[in-house]
């Protein structure tokens, strides 16, 4: 779907009690700043979650902990400015960021652990209980969870307050399954690859709230591409088939930039624009 390429004045929009300022032309109350859900969508969400999660080791062996910690809040607050700044949609910025969030939301839990010495079962735990509390936030201040109405500032605030937290969880949840239980990397992404069916049979067959289907889904696409990353990135010695954590990340930012380059191309995931007053259920 194309897009105006013109700046018109800007002009507040009340939505929910939340005044924001939105320009007329290219993104205003009938716009959402997320891409549509597609089978696009979720192939480059594994994809960027995989490559997280080895641009991450690598990264934290290279250079140290802290060192690309820094790193990575650095460009995760960098590419979040990008994305709020934005007046629309745009997928190369949209994607660079969930990278990012990707890369630091797995920095994140590894301090937990390796840092704090906090086992990953805790680490679930807190962060379930943070992701919960945070839904919780979002829909009391707001009314709705659903990803189509991501209109205004405060919105989007809460939206990449979630994504970040599912991050984190997923990878605890990843490495708890891999590591602590001791399932190993490959059995544990064909476990999670059997899981992410669960809310889309839901949904379709009893019934299970879309939004609610979303978020379940979303989450496990984390230790879902995850684990199959560090199966191919880590040692034979672990379990993995030794190509190396810089290899692999590597070869994951090929597809990654090829697909996000199509989307920007064909605009096929262009969000839907609805009315002023109408946001979609889910």
């Amino acid at each position: 779907m194309a897009q105006s390429s013109s700046e018109a004045p800007a002009r507040p929009v009340s939505e929910g009690g939340s005044h924001t300022s939105l320009p007329e032309g290219g993104h205003g109350p009938g716009w959402s700043k997320v891409p549509q859900v597609t089978a696009l969508f979720w192939g480059v969400k594994v994809l960027t979650t995989g490559m997280g999660e080895t641009a991450s080791d690598y990264l934290g062996r290279t250079l140290g902990p802290i060192p690309a910690g820094s790193l990575g809040l650095a460009g995760l607050v960098a590419l979040l400015i990008l994305q709020f700044r934005s007046t629309r949609y745009r997928p190369w910025i949209y994607w660079s960021a969930i990278v990012m969030v990707s890369v630091f939301g797995t920095m994140a839990a590894d301090v937990v652990h390796v840092v704090a010495g906090i086992p990953y079962t805790v680490s679930v735990i807190a962060f379930s209980i943070g992701l919960a509390a945070i839904l919780t936030a979002w829909y009391a201040s707001e009314g709705t969870l659903s990803i189509h109405s991501i209109r205004t500032r405060r919105r989007e605030t809460f939206y990449w307050a979630t994504v970040l937290a599912t991050f984190a969880l997923g990878t605890a949840v990843g490495d708890l399954t891999a590591g602590t239980l001791r399932w190993g990397y490959l059995p544990s992404g064909l476990l999670f690859t059997a899981l992410i069916a669960v809310p889309a049979l839901s949904g379709r067959f009893l019934g299970l709230n879309a939004v609610a289907a979303f978020w379940w889904a979303y989450v496990l696409t984390r230790p879902l591409g995850a684990s199959f990353a560090d199966w191919m990135g880590v040692s034979t010695s672990r379990g993995g088939l030794g190509w190396g954590t810089g290899p692999v990340t590597l070869t994951l930012i090929v597809p990654i930039a090829l697909l996000v380059g199509y989307l920007a191309i064909s605009h096929k995931d262009s969000p839907a624009e609805q009315p002023a007053h109408g946001y979609p259920a889910a």
